[in-house]
C-alpha cells in the first residue's frame, strides 16, 4: 500500500496597501488598529487576503476603495514580503501596494472596529507586524518617484500652486528645497499646465493655478 504524503501548509497571500496623503504640510500614512490576534491593538497597514477569482492587482483596488473610497489615484506594487508574520501557519506572503491619495477627497471607513487613522510618517505608533519595515522601503520608493515621474498629481486637488506643489515635494522629502530652482524644473518638464485661474492667500498678490498635463503616471 503507498504511503500517503504527509500534507504542508501552503503560506497564506495577503494583499497591503499603503496610503499616503500630505496634510496641512505632514506626510501621512493611513493605518488601521487591529481588533484580533496577533498583535491586537497595534496599528498595521490595510490589507486582507485574496477573494476566490480576484487578481493581485484587483485586491488591492477593492482595498483601497474600502479604507478610502477613491480608486482613481497612483496606486502600484511595491514589494513582496515573506517575513512580516511569524504566527501563520506555512507562513505568509504579502503582496505590497502604495498609493498616494488627496486628503480632501478621502472618506475613510466607518466601523465599530479595525478603526483607520491618519498617522504622521515622523509620529508612527507601535506597528504590527514589521510594517515599519514596510513603510520605510515605500517611503523610498515614493521618494525615488518624485524624481522621474508626476506620482504628486495623486496628492494634489486639480488646481493647485506652485507652492501648493513644492510643500508636497518637502513634505515627503523631509526637507526644504529651492523655490526658484524647484520651479524651473517642474516647468520644464512639462508637466503642469497654466491656467487662467488665481487663488489669493493672506497679503500676497494672487498667485497663478496650474493642473497637471496628465493625472495619469508619467515619466519624464
Amino acid at each position: 500500500m503507498a504511503s500517503r504524503t504527509p500534507s504542508v501548509a501552503r503560506p497564506v497571500v495577503a494583499v497591503l496597501v499603503a496610503i499616503f496623503t500630505v496634510v496641512e504640510d505632514e506626510f501621512r500614512v493611513l493605518l488601521i488598529q487591529r481588533s484580533a490576534a496577533p498583535d491586537l491593538g497595534k496599528w498595521a497597514i490595510p490589507g486582507g487576503g485574496l477573494q476566490q477569482d480576484e487578481s493581485l492587482d484587483s485586491a488591492a483596488v477593492r482595498k483601497l476603495e474600502e479604507e478610502t473610497g477613491v480608486t482613481d489615484v497612483f496606486l502600484e506594487q511595491l514589494y513582496t514580503f515573506g517575513d512580516l508574520d511569524d504566527h501563520t501557519a506555512g507562513g505568509s506572503v504579502a503582496v505590497v501596494y502604495f498609493a498616494l491619495v488627496d486628503h480632501t477627497r478621502v472618506r475613510l471607513a466607518e466601523r465599530p472596529e479595525w478603526q483607520p487613522d491618519w498617522f504622521p510618517m515622523a509620529e508612527l505608533p507601535v506597528l504590527a507586524l514589521r510594517n515599519e519595515r514596510v513603510l520605510e522601503v515605500a517611503r523610498q520608493r515614493i521618494t525615488n518617484k518624485l524624481e522621474y515621474t508626476n506620482a504628486a498629481y495623486s496628492l494634489l486637488p486639480q488646481f493647485f500652486t506652485l507652492t501648493d506643489l513644492q510643500g508636497v515635494y518637502e513634505s515627503i522629502l523631509g526637507r526644504r528645497l529651492d523655490k526658484r530652482n524647484f520651479r524651473r524644473r517642474m516647468l520644464a518638464a512639462e508637466l503642469l499646465l497654466g491656467t487662467n485661474r488665481t487663488a489669493k492667500t493672506g497679503r500676497h498678490r494672487p498667485a497663478r493655478l496650474y493642473r497637471f498635463a496628465s493625472r495619469r503616471p508619467v515619466e519624464f
